[in-house]
């Protein structure tokens, strides 16, 4: 999955604002305590940010 794509699942998903919200401030130990900002830079996979936004929002499966 590509960073753009990403961003406009999470975008879709939770809303513009709420989803830059949630980049910017939601702490998730499945990324090593890291925001989703802070594991883009470094370097993570967007695919692996994604199932872990949806695994801590319950995000249904068709969604993900």
């Amino acid at each position: 999955m590509r960073t753009t794509a990403f961003r406009t699942m999470m975008s879709g998903e939770f809303g513009e604002l709420r989803a830059g919200s949630i980049a910017r401030d939601h702490v998730f130990a499945d990324l090593g305590g890291r925001t989703v900002e802070q594991a883009l830079a470094a370097g993570l996979d967007p695919q692996r940010i994604w199932t872990a936004v949806c695994d801590a929002f319950d995000v249904p499966t068709e969604r993900r």
